[in-house]
């Protein structure tokens, strides 16, 4: 294939290659040679262009197939184009040859056909470059028409539009005989050609003036009669030319040009309204026939003249709608307003629908917002007029037809306000214009259809507005009891009410519980009087059973206090037994049995509907006691025929509806519990369907939908996945789906509806009765005998065999459908189908149906088999089946036979896989590819290659090795099918799809064979692209997205996107669908690229912008203009997903570009501010002020202005907004105001989140201020997370302040409007949320800015003080939401506020002083804090979080608890609405729990100032008040922490964490907590659960502090044990500040013990002791951070580590806490438990030592856990059980232990032996750091008792320690040990020091007497030398008096040594200077301290004493010349300025 790639065709490889693969060859230079010359010059193909002509006009004679003429015929139009026009007309004229030869074989027409589509290619291309030539060649082909075939006729055609095209008005001379020869084509019987008809006259109506002025009477009728018979394309194409007529005439311009009569805007709308109502008739004759001679309305022609009206006024454009929207919609209403529209019902209904459908394209398409409410005002003016109208007529006669025009206002104005949402709000609010009375009113019209398409409006705009939800119910309600005499009216409301209570699930704030009450009151009121007033009795009946099925969709928390009621009415509503039932047919007349009917149906209704809706409740019991009725309501079946045949058939639609809400029931229960049924139930299924008694051949609405839904290619189903599928279903056969409507059913006004359509439209009762029997055939045939099934199946074959003609199809399609419901049950349940008797006789059932004429049939008999075989997995059977079709296959030449079983094989293939049909599969594929080139019947192969298609699907790698043949014949027929055989091509498309997952991946090799396959696939791709149909472009779309999934680097993007984006203004849903889809799955991989390929497509020029796809906002903007128009549900889902995905990938590169395109899209333009906005003072940036200017001088066409984009697309902007925060969290930058202006410098294109935040609060502000509450929630959602991204951001201008301060006034703007009293619950509990963030993240710094958003909260505390009983618009569990929300969001006020006002207290002592102005602001500062704000409200705030917490706490109890929980509710929920109101406590009560512990904790628990505790009984203490708040705060604490991991979030757990932390911070909670040791045990276990399962360090340091406090709190309990036993009995009584005085006579552990844990025995029992508990949390809280501490660790197999272990700051402060614990545990045990537990405690100290302080060559200094490791061995050595007389001797030895084990450390490459050889033995440690081994060692000197270190074998290694040290070269560790000495010598008990002070201090001194000499110069000796000198110091305190003068001899002469001669000071350095004044101070405090020995020492020494006074008196010299200086004048001259001038003015004169 690439020798094709060539400009001039390559003729020799050409020939090389086999004819089979020449088309594809010529086809592929073809396509090469149309992509270069649209890039090619004229330059470029100068030489070559005589030969390329030659070469393309013989092709035209090699018969091209049609995509290859198509490409043929633009190759040469783009040739001349381009290059030299010589040989144009010479190209023509052979062409004209071609098509004037008489030669009339089949082998000569694609040779016509070429030349004929050539001609066009070069018309259209060129125009008027040819000159006069055009006569000759129209009239030619003309002439060719009136014997040319179809494809000729159609090809003549299209070729005819593109002349007309191409020359314009140049050829108008020739225009007439081009719509004379149109004319005749636009009623041809073949469809295409009427196509290519409809677009000539299109492009006439263009051109010829003429179309739509003398011969617009003509065009219109023609246009009519082509409606006649017409297919779906036809339709839209004369619908679209019809339109395009219709609107030439309103145009003023083209009518002057054409000096034609102005027709007034009524006349021209009148010729649609008789097509639409006759079918069309003369213009402007009075009179006419109507085209089929019958007075039945054409329904094709009615949906024609829909489609064009949708035509009209997309030609007009909006504007010109709006002016005109009150004529245009009088109208179009009007239009069912004619009895010859709606001749019958079913006529009626579908007239309805065409209107509807118009004007909701009209209205919902085409007007703005504003637009919209105006014309739902006119639509409520249209109601109230036909309403007068009807009033003035006395006694309607029957319905009249005005009643459909207020079904169709209603209507339209349900779906308008539904769309509308809350920004309908206008509507409802002024009383004068309001829509709610002319609604209300038409409950009471006479007729049912409109009565009940008011209810259904009036629910529509309750779920737009659910704020008139409840008082629509009691306006209903009211309006029901004053009317309850009239018949329509109780109908009508009841209706109403029926409606609303279906629509509450759609409002998540729902409506008051009593509601429903009420409701259920009402309705049993009318079951009750139904029998006292027979003219209402059948009114009150219906009306009485419609409100208790509607009651039954509020769900079980309604449903199941009024359970047992329903029972009995259900029970009462049908005989009890068959006794009762036959006594019943005795009485009664025709009236009573109707009303009983209708009460027995209606009984059935509202069980269907519970079940449904309440399947809770749906229990054992309550089934059983259902069947009772439901076995009557089955034998009343029976007795049916003979109550119709005495009282008269208008009972057969009150018994069918019985016999349907008895289907629906049985359906909606498991069958097993009905088991006893299935006789008599089957009987009367199968009577249904079969037609036994109806002699209607109605048939099921179902069998399409039984059928796969891959076979819509063959079934022409597709049409519903079209935008005109609610008017054109009406045109299909075999349904009913196009007929439903809402008088049908009432029950549908409540059903929840899951279709895209606004309007149930539940079928007619005859359709709906058989479907009903279809899906419950379907749940019981599996579960029967296989007697009884066989029955069935002959039972169905004979019933066929007698039934003739209609009656047999319509049996057939009914029998078929409950047949394959039933297979499809077997294969759910995964039941077997049975003996061979019944395979046989299922067989013979499907086999017949295989060759009928009904195409739908054959599908259906295809589909039974694959089903089947599915069922019955008999591999034989399968075979058998199998070769039955082979057989006929082969034997068969009919239409039917083949096409059915081609079908048959390919649902064999689908049903049991490629393995279990494998061995057939050759003999399938080969005999389809034979029928699939059956060129004589396109239906064969269609059939034939929709079977290959779902064979290669099914197949899997099975079919890998069918698939070059297969893919060969798909290229061969694409390239010789006609194009006007759509099914075939779509076919192929499927078949290709099928192909290219089989092969897979594999299509990225590089072989040979797939490198053809690839290039095969992507010939075909393009082939079917240039297909003139959209569903075969849908498919080309879907093959490429699959090529692209396996082989991305084959597809081409950069012709790919910019196809799709052309595609994305389709008017095919089908095509929109594809092209979204593949945008989608692009976007995900490429989304750069898609984006950048897209941009190729914006014109240049600015004018020739307004109607491209692509504008300056990209692929971007297209799609979110695409989210306005669209209504489909999928596309909008993946136009949402391709825009995330191109979101998350480029926003953060083109941020300015993104922003700018949400900022566009949420201003709205035609409503650039709200009113909102504007009072809330935003500021306009001169950016914005620029895109206003902008978009004022670039308006567009303003017949077509740009709609603002609607809410729901506003609001995913807003969310798209938060995504782009979410995006940008990567990178620190954009929230960097200073680095982001830095970079933006340094580079322009840089751009950054932080430089746009003015857009960001603007976008927000926009949102949160709409009148959309959606649009609103998500605002507010978008301004927090603008708050919490960027409130710690400093603005670099103004140091100390943040850049969100400038914004201060547009977010109080945003909040305010929130707190209107008529705001919803959940927009208020959002915005309170957001408030509270405002408040805490300290932007609001000045109080008075604060004050603006904390009024807002204060406001919002008016909603808690309303009790529970006052009236409400929402549910109880929507006020319990809004009042959580402010309770919370005032907690977490509250948390901020103490937070700051501790910080403010932790700054107030280092607050540097101030001047007296200065300090009065700051004590102002001081006294009004956010504290001072909130402790007003303090009082009422706390116990409403007390109740609230209460709250939670009773919901959070296990179900088996529900009993205790009030029965009149809680202090925020109601008993009724718990179940809904636990979600909203899950969410609030964590800050709330938070501040009651704060607040508590401040009040000290025993009630301050804020604590306005209600009264109490008499009985109860303030003290037991205490314990209730302490127990229920930490039970709610305790409980959620023990919560499993994934259901706490971790903000939950921080916040109980520090709640429980603040909580035992107090004394008395902490004696609380005491007092019971096993709650203290229990919140250890919890905690050290906590450890294990939370990975985040901040939450273990909290942890450790509530472990600390609990620790402390058991502490305090045995204390206070200890001195009651000592019998002072202290009562400890907390003081006002929580603390309480230490209890007198409390003694020492040793003097009095108290038994702690350990007993008497010293026994730890894991799970009673406290101490235990906390040694887990301290081991686990040690492992975790040192791992190698994990005594099982060699057990994991797991390498231990020898590096040093790093900790972290944090991890730090965990082990310090604890270690610290651990250290205090000894106090919590007997002396004998002490014992028990000081082995480990030393373990773990000791080891944490040795891990976090071993030598490293960088000298790392060591963590601060070290420290607090040896302050907890300072503690232990130190503990009152080393001198127990009971374990003082067990003390000794393991502290005199662990200090060996110090000493052992201290050794490099020693080795301990940590629990069982935890360690390698040839490991080489690096041993304990020099200064740690010191320290630890002093630790055990100085604080423990003698007997601990005064050992021999310790005290030798530690003086040999010290000794190491000394001789140190490390000025450091020499420092360290001479501190540490010293902090020995000083220890009082000399026994110890002394061995040390003889050993190590005579070298020490020996050195310091040398210092002299070599004086210090470095600091770090300087202070080794002060240190010796303090520990000479040190030895002399403790010399004896007797001895110490040996002390003093040598201090002295040493400190003289270091004084400098009066000479030498001057010059010496600052060091030594340093030394001599240190030395100098030093004898100068001595003498006075020792004064004797000072001065024997100076007496004997003179030399030393004239050096000490030399040294004194030249002090005392410097000293007062010092104070001389000091205290010299100042001098009064000049002062040099501080500022100095850079220009000298001492010359200036002036």
């Amino acid at each position: 294939m690439e020798l094709a790639h060539s400009l001039l065709l390559n003729e020799e490889a050409l020939k090389r290659i086999s004819d089979n693969k020449r088309p594809v060859f010529i086809y592929e230079w073809l396509r090469f040679l149309d992509k270069v010359l649209i890039a090619a010059q004229k330059s470029d193909i100068k030489h070559s262009q005589k030969q390329l002509v030659v070469q393309l006009t013989t092709q035209i004679s090699e018969s091209p197939g049609p995509p290859t003429r198509k490409l043929l015929a633009r190759c040469l139009a783009t040739l001349f184009s381009v290059g030299d026009t010589t040989a144009l007309f010479e190209t023509i004229n052979k062409c004209n040859d071609i098509v004037r030869n008489k030669d009339d074989s089949p082998s000569y027409l694609p040779t016509r056909l070429a030349a004929v589509a050539c001609i066009g290619g070069m018309y259209e291309r060129l125009g008027r470059m040819v000159g006069r030539s055009y006569e000759e060649t129209i009239s030619l082909l003309i002439k060719a028409l009136k014997n040319a075939e179809s494809q000729g006729r159609s090809e003549i055609m299209l070729t005819l539009e593109k002349v007309v095209c191409g020359l314009g008005s140049a050829g108008s001379s020739c225009y007439k005989d081009i719509y004379k020869a149109a004319r005749n084509c636009l009623t041809d019987r073949s469809m295409n050609v009427r196509c290519a008809a409809a677009k000539v006259m299109h492009q006439l109506v263009i051109e010829a003036p003429f179309m739509y002025t003398t011969e617009l009477d003509n065009v219109v009728s023609l246009c009519l009669r082509a409606l006649d018979g017409s297919n779906y394309d036809v339709r839209c194409v004369v619908g679209k030319m019809l339109g395009l007529v219709i609107a030439n005439t309103q145009n003023p311009k083209l009518i002057k040009a054409a000096k034609g009569r102005e027709l007034k805007l009524t006349d021209v709308l009148n010729i649609l309204a008789n097509g639409f109502v006759k079918g069309g008739t003369g213009f402007l004759k009075g009179t006419g026939e109507m085209i089929k001679g019958t007075g039945n309305v054409n329904r094709e022609i009615r949906v024609g003249v829909t489609h064009a009206y949708l035509e009209f006024l997309k030609c007009m454009g909006g504007l010109w709608l709006e002016r005109n929207i009150s004529e245009f919609l009088t109208h179009v209403v009007y239009l069912v307003a004619n009895p010859r529209a709606t001749p019958t019902h079913v006529d009626a209904v579908y007239a309805r629908k065409c209107v509807q459908f118009i004007l909701r394209n009209a209205i919902g398409g085409q007007l703005s917002e504003k637009a919209q409410i105006a014309a739902a005002r006119e639509i409520s003016q249209m109601i109230v007029k036909e309403m007068n109208a009807t009033a003035e007529v006395e006694k309607p006669i029957g319905e009249s037809s005005g009643h459909h025009v207020i079904v169709c206002c209603l209507h339209e104005l349900g779906s308008l306000v539904q769309s509308l949402g809350t920004s309908a709000s206008p509507l409802v609010n002024e009383p004068a214009t309001g829509i709610i009375e002319p609604v209300v009113s038409v409950l009471i019209h006479h007729s049912s259809a409109a009565r009940l398409t008011a209810a259904w409006c009036l629910r529509c705009i309750a779920v737009a507005l659910p704020s008139q939800l409840t008082p629509l119910l009691d306006r209903c309600m009211s309006r029901m009891t004053q009317l309850k005499s009239s018949p329509e009216a109780v109908t009508g409301y009841s209706f109403a009410i029926a409606a609303l209570l279906g629509g509450v699930y759609m409002c998540p704030l729902g409506i008051p519980h009593a509601k429903g009450k009420q409701i259920f009151g009402i309705a049993e009121e009318l079951l009750r009087t139904a029998s006292q007033n027979s003219r209402l009795s059948l009114q009150r009946t219906m009306s009485g059973w419609l409100l208790l099925g509607a009651f039954m969709s509020l769900g079980p928390a309604v449903v199941k206090n009024h359970l047992p009621r329903m029972l009995l009415l259900w029970k009462n509503s049908f005989p009890r037994s068959s006794k009762e039932l036959e006594s019943e047919k005795a009485r009664g007349d025709a009236f009573t049995w109707q009303v009983t009917l209708e009460g027995r149906a209606g009984a059935l209704s509202s069980m269907k509907n519970f079940i449904r809706n309440c399947p809770e409740l749906v229990t054992e019991d309550v089934t059983r006691r259902l069947l009772s009725p439901l076995q009557c309501a089955l034998k009343l079946m029976e007795h049916i025929p003979s109550l119709i045949k005495h009282y008269g058939a208008h009972l057969k639609a009150c018994a069918a509806m019985v016999r349907l809400r008895l289907y629906d029931v049985l359906s909606l229960l498991p069958p097993k519990t009905y088991e006893g049924l299935f006789s008599d139930l089957l009987r009367e299924l199968v009577a249904e369907f079969t037609l036994t008694d109806n002699p209607a051949n109605t048939t099921t609405s179902m069998l399409r939908a039984m059928c796969h839904h891959d076979d819509s290619v063959i079934l022409g189903s597709w049409l519903e996945e079209t935008d005109h599928k609610a008017i054109e279903d009406q045109l299909q056969p075999n349904s009913a789906s196009g007929s439903g409507a809402l008088e049908h059913d009432a029950t549908s006004l409540y059903t929840r509806i899951t279709s895209g359509d606004p309007v149930p439209g539940p079928l007619p009762l005859g359709v709906a009765v058989i479907d009903g029997s279809v899906t419950l055939f379907g749940f019981v045939f599996p579960r029967v005998p296989h007697k009884h099934r066989l029955q069935m199946l002959e039972h169905f074959s004979e019933c066929i065999k007698q039934a003739k003609s209609t009656r047999q199809q319509a049996m057939q399609m009914n029998i078929f459908a409950a047949v394959i419901s039933a297979l499809k049950g077997l294969a759910d349940n995964k039941i077997g189908f049975g003996q061979l008797e019944v395979r046989k006789a299922a067989v013979n059932l499907v086999l017949g149906a295989l060759g009928s004429n009904n195409p739908i049939l054959r599908c259906a008999a295809g589909e039974a088999i694959g089903r089947l075989a599915q069922v019955v997995e008999d591999n034989r059977f399968i075979a058998e089946m199998a070769q039955y079709s082979f057989d006929k296959l082969k034997s068969a030449r009919d239409v039917v036979t083949r096409t059915g079983h081609s079908l048959a094989l390919g649902c064999l293939h689908r049903y049991v896989g490629g393995m279990g049909a494998g061995q057939h599969l050759n003999t399938s594929v080969s005999i389809l590819l034979a029928l699939a080139q059956d060129t004589t019947s396109p239906i064969v192969q269609v059939w034939s290659l929709h079977a290959l298609g779902l064979i290669a699907d099914s197949g899997g790698p099975m079919y890998r090795g069918y698939v070059e043949p297969s893919l060969s014949l798909v290229l061969q027929l694409l390239l010789s099918v006609p194009p006007s055989n759509i099914d075939v091509h779509q076919c192929l498309g499927k078949c290709l799809a099928a192909l290219i997952t089989t092969i897979g991946p594999e299509l990225q090799g590089n072989t040979s064979s797939i490198s053809t396959a690839r290039m095969s696939c992507l010939v075909c791709c393009a082939i079917m692209q240039d297909h003139p149909d959209s569903q075969v472009q849908a498919e080309a779309i879907s093959c490429l997205q699959q090529l692209h999934m396996f082989a991305p680097r084959h597809v081409n993007l950069s012709t790919l996107v910019p196809h799709l984006c052309e595609t994305l203004k389709s008017s095919h849903l089908l095509l929109r669908r594809a092209a979204v889809a593949c945008l989608r799955q692009l976007s995900q991989r490429e989304a750069k690229e898609v984006c950048e390929h897209a941009m190729t497509l914006l014109p240049e020029k600015k004018e020739d912008r307004a109607d491209a796809i692509i504008t300056e906002t990209g692929l971007e903007g297209a799609l979110f203009r695409l989210l306005d128009t669209e209504n489909d549900k999928k596309l909008i889902s993946d136009l949402k997903d391709t825009l995330v995905s191109m979101l998350q990938t480029l926003a953060g590169d083109n941020l300015g570009r993104w922003i700018l395109l949400l900022k566009d899209v949420l201003q709205a333009t035609s409503e650039a501010l709200t009113p909102t906005e504007e009072a809330g003072g935003v500021e306009k940036d001169d950016d914005d002020d620029d895109a206003v200017i902008q978009i004022q001088s670039n308006k567009e066409d303003e017949s077509k202005p740009t709609i603002a984009p609607r809410w729901p697309t506003r609001v995913f902007a807003t969310e798209c907004l938060q995504r782009i925060l979410t995006v940008c969290e990567q990178d620190d930058t954009h929230v960097n105001l200073a680095t982001a202006r830095d970079q933006k410098q340094s580079n322009a294109k840089a751009d950054f989140l932080v430089l746009h935040l003015s857009e960001l609060v603007r976008m927000a502000f926009m949102a949160s201020t709409s009148d959309s509450d959606s649009l609103r929630l998500a605002g507010l959602a978008a301004l927090q997370d603008i708050i919490v991204k960027f409130a710690k951001v400093p603005e670099p201008e103004f140091p100390g302040h943040v850049i969100l301060e400038q914004y201060q006034a547009q977010v109080g703007a945003a909040l305010r409007p929130a707190f209107s009293p008529d705001t919803a619950s959940d927009v208020t509990a959002t915005a309170c949320e957001v408030c509270s963030t405002w408040i805490g993240s300290g932007v609001a710094r000045d109080l008075n800015d604060l004050r603006r958003v904390h009024q807002l909260l204060v406001s919002s505390l008016a909603k808690l003080k309303t009790g529970k009983g006052n009236s409400q618009l929402y549910s109880e569990s929507a006020s319990t939401m809004e009042k959580l929300a402010v309770l919370k969001a005032w907690a977490e006020v509250y948390i901020e506020a103490m937070d700051q006002e501790k910080e403010r207290l932790a700054n107030k002592d280092t607050a540097p002083k101030v001047n007296q102005d200065e300090d009065e602001d700051f004590q102002e500062y001081q006294r009004e804090s956010l504290l001072s704000l909130v402790q007003n409200e303090l009082g009422q705030l706390s116990q409403h979080w007390l109740g609230a917490l209460k709250d939670h706490a009773l919901l959070s109890l296990p179900q088996e608890f529900s009993s205790q929980l009030p029965a009149e509710g809680g202090a925020f929920y109601h008993a009724e609405s718990k179940d809904s109101a636990r979600s909203h406590y899950k969410k609030s009560w964590a800050p709330i729990l938070y501040a009651v512990s704060l607040w508590l904790s401040e009040t000290g628990f025993i009630g301050g100032p804020g604590d306005k505790t209600p009264d109490l009984p008499a009985n109860m203490k303030p003290e037991e008040v205490n314990g209730d708040r302490f127990y229920l705060l930490l039970g709610i604490s305790i409980e959620a922490l023990c919560s499993p991991t994934s259901t706490q979030p971790i903000e939950v757990v921080t916040l109980c964490l520090k709640a429980l932390s603040v909580l035992l911070g107090k004394q008395w909670p902490r004696k609380k907590l005491g007092a019971d040791q096993s709650l203290g045990i229990e919140l250890l276990n919890v905690l050290h659960r906590l450890l294990l399962t939370r990975e985040n360090v901040k939450t273990h340091l909290l942890v450790m502090e509530v472990v600390q406090q609990v620790i402390v709190s058991i502490q305090e309990s045995l204390d206070e044990q200890n001195s009651i036993d000592i019998g002072d009995d202290p009562e400890i009584t907390p003081t006002e500040n929580g603390e309480s005085d230490p209890a007198p006579g409390t003694t020492k552990l040793e003097e009095k013990p108290v038994l702690g844990d350990g007993g008497s025995t010293g026994e730890i029992i894991p799970g009673k002791s406290a101490v235990f508990a906390a040694l887990e949390v301290c081991l686990c809280v040690l492992i975790r951070q040192i791992p190698v501490l994990n005594p099982s660790l060699p057990n994991t197999g797991f390498q231990t580590t020898t590096r040093q272990v790093k900790l972290t700051e944090d991890g730090s402060k965990l082990v310090s806490s604890a270690l610290t614990v651990m250290a205090d545990l000894p106090q919590l045990c007997s002396p004998k438990g002490t014992v028990s537990i000081l082995p480990t405690v030393l373990f773990l100290t000791t080891n944490v030592v040795r891990e976090l302080a071993a030598k490293s060559a960088d000298m790392t200094p060591v963590s601060s856990a070290v420290t607090t490791a040896l302050q907890s061995l300072r503690t232990l050595c130190s503990s009152p059980m080393t001198t127990n007389p009971q374990v003082g001797g067990e003390w000794v030895q393991m502290l005199q232990s662990a200090m060996a084990t110090v000493i052992e450390f201290s050794k490099p490459g020693a080795v301990l032996k940590l629990a069982q050889s935890c360690h390698d033995p040839s490991e080489d440690r690096p041993g304990l750091d020099d200064t740690t081994s010191l320290l630890t060692l002093a630790v055990f000197i100085t604080s423990s008792p003698k007997e601990v270190s005064c050992v021999p074998n310790l005290q030798a290694p530690s003086i040999e320690m010290f000794n190491q040290a000394w001789t140190t070269e490390n000025q450091q560790i020499k420092l360290k040990c001479l501190q540490t000495l010293t902090s020995i010598f000083q220890r009082t008990e000399k026994t110890v020091s002394t061995i040390y002070i003889h050993s190590l201090t005579p070298m020490i001194l020996e050195w310091l007497t040398t210092v002299g000499a070599k004086r210090p110069t470095t600091e770090l000796e300087m202070a080794l030398v002060l240190e010796g000198v303090k520990m000479m110091e040190a030895l002399i305190a403790v010399a004896e008096n007797d001895l110490r003068i040996h002390m003093v001899m040598i201090f002295v002469p040493t400190m003289i040594s270091y004084l400098l001669d009066h000479t030498q000071l001057p010059k010496a350095t600052k060091l030594s200077r340093a030394l001599h004044d240190c030395a100098l101070q030093k004898l100068m405090t001595f003498g006075p301290q020792y004064p004797n020995e000072f001065r024997t020492l100076m007496g004997s020494s003179p030399e030393l004493r004239a050096r000490l006074e030399t040294a004194i008196k030249a002090k005392n010299a410097a000293d007062i010349a010092r104070k001389n200086e000091i205290a010299k004048p100042v001098s009064t001259g000049p002062v040099k300025p501080a500022i100095k001038l850079k220009m000298d003015f001492s010359n200036f004169s002036g």
